[in-house]
Order: structure tokens, then sequence, then C-alpha cells
């Protein structure tokens, strides 16, 4: 709240033409550089009132957030079409839909990761995320245990404000040292966990439009995702889509794809082609520029 009143405040009286404010909690104060004539962008994310770590008065606020977007903002970029919808359905508000972008990215061989974790190409499936109840953490867990399988399962994130929800991940894991948890990842460290994984799983509740999803495409992994539009959208055919919270359906959606080495490379090729096609950042960009030059 602190950080983005001040921020607003800086805005307002500075020599800026746009101000672009991203998810709800900061559109609190995007009122405030309107006042002054800014040109005032939000983009939504998703639709963080929605999230479990949140308390009444958070979610209250960020409520708020979402509303204060909806009166002053000139436009509204959001990531998905199901977000799109909700701003439609709720609100009466049109919105334009912006997806993320990413390059394709040059994988790099195991160094760090393989000293730091014995983990070697192909050899792990990959969870990379905040480490909060609704990335689907405890599903993946109970599901890759249940897996008799020779690959670790690679836990690769930090918690956010959800501390006692890592170390009770953590708990859960603990009797079987097949799986690794990083914490917080970076640098090279977070490029070769992309670049020699198996595959890269996602099995979130919800989402705006995850990021490391498609930064795992890019790097042409095969992917496994919840049904969840925001990820379904994002992969299309080109990976794996399980029901949500489905242990039994992940688990052997994972088996079926450790066993079949000959599909995930099959899959891996789709997920760089639909990040290419779909999600270009150079298109992207130029879809944002012209949000912040169509003058009213």
């Amino acid at each position: 709240m602190s950080a983005s009143f001040f921020a607003a405040v800086r805005a307002a009286f500075g020599g800026y033409d746009i101000v672009h404010f991203h998810a709800e909690g900061p559109c609190a104060m995007l009122w405030l550089p309107k006042l002054f004539g800014k040109r005032c962008i939000a983009t939504i994310h998703g639709l963080d009132h929605q999230r479990a770590k949140w308390g009444a008065f958070a979610s209250w606020y960020l409520r708020l957030g979402e509303k204060c977007a909806v009166k002053y903002a000139d436009e509204i970029i959001v990531l998905s079409r199901n977000v799109q919808d909700y701003f439609l359905e709720q609100h009466g508000r049109q919105t334009v839909y912006i997806p993320n972008g990413v390059e394709i990215r040059e994988g790099v061989e195991a160094e760090i990761i393989r000293e730091k974790y014995g983990l070697e190409k192909d050899s792990y499936i990959l969870f990379l995320g905040r480490i909060v109840p609704e990335k689907g953490v405890r599903c993946l867990i109970e599901a890759f245990k249940g897996m008799q399988t020779d690959k670790k399962l690679v836990i690769a994130g930090g918690s956010s404000d959800t501390v006692a929800f890592e170390n009770e991940m953590r708990s859960l894991a603990a009797d079987d040292d097949r799986i690794v948890f990083t914490g917080f990842v970076q640098g090279r460290e977070l490029e070769e966990l992309y670049s020699n994984s198996y595959l890269y799983v996602l099995p979130s509740t919800l989402e705006g439009m995850p990021l490391s999803l498609l930064e795992a495409m890019s790097y042409g992994n095969c992917v496994v995702v919840s049904d969840i539009p925001e990820c379904a959208e994002v992969v299309g055919d080109s990976g794996v889509v399980v029901r949500r919270e489905d242990i039994d359906e992940l688990r052997d959606s994972l088996r079926r794809l450790c066993d079949d080495p000959d599909e995930v490379v099959r899959l891996r090729a789709f997920a760089i082609e639909r990040v290419r096609e779909d999600h270009d950042w150079d298109e992207i960009t130029d879809r944002i520029l012209h949000i912040y030059g169509d003058k009213k």
C-alpha cells in the first residue's frame, strides 16, 4: 500500500505522460496520477483477491484496486480471455487482451545444478513458481510420491507471505529423497533448471498468465498443466492438460510421459512453436506501445 501510494504521488507530480500500473493492489492509487492529467494504463495479471494467502482486509483492498482500475484507467490490459470475460460480466468494462511475451531461449548445460543438487539432463521433473496453495504444490507432491520413477521432482521457488505453507510442503515431502527444494533461484541456475528438465509441470488452481510456464516453453520444455483457462489457453494442444486438483490424473500423465520419451520430444517442439506464434516478445511490445499512443 505504501509503495504504490508514494509511487503514485511521484508519478502524479513527475514529468510523465503515461503511468502504467501492474496488478490489482497498486491500482488502488491509479486515481491520483489520473487526477493530474496523466494517461493511466492498468495491467491486471490475475484476480489477486481470490488468492488463498490473503485475509479479509487484503482481499477487500485488492478489490478496491480492481474497482479503481475499472473507473479511472484509460485502458485495462488483461493477460487471459477468462479475466477479460470477468471484467465484462462483473463490471461491464471492455478490456484489451495482450498476453505475456517471451523470447525463444537457447539451453545451457547443467553445471551449477549438477554440483548443488546432483541433477543431470532429463533427470528431473520441474516445478518452478511461488510456493503458495493455489500453485497446486500439495497435489503435485502427493501425485509424485505415488510414482515409481528414478527421476527427481525439483520444486524451485520461494514463498510469498506463505512461509508456514512452504514448511508444510517440505514436511510432506520429507520422506521422499527424490523431491528437491531449491528455494528462490535466478540467473544461471534458473537457466540451467529450465534447460535440463525432462518436463515442466504447473498444476495451479488460480493464475493470471503464468510467466514461468511461458519461459519453460520458450526453453523447449514439454509441459503439463491444470485445466484452468489461464494455463490451458497458453498451452493449447502443445502440452498435456489435466483436471485441476486431480491427483490420480496428474500422476498418470506424469507416469505416461516418463515412459514415453518420444512423446516428450514431440511436445517440446510444439511448445517452442506455440511460443513463436502466440507470444513473440516483439509483437507483444508493439501492441502495448499502441495502447500507450492511442490518445482519446
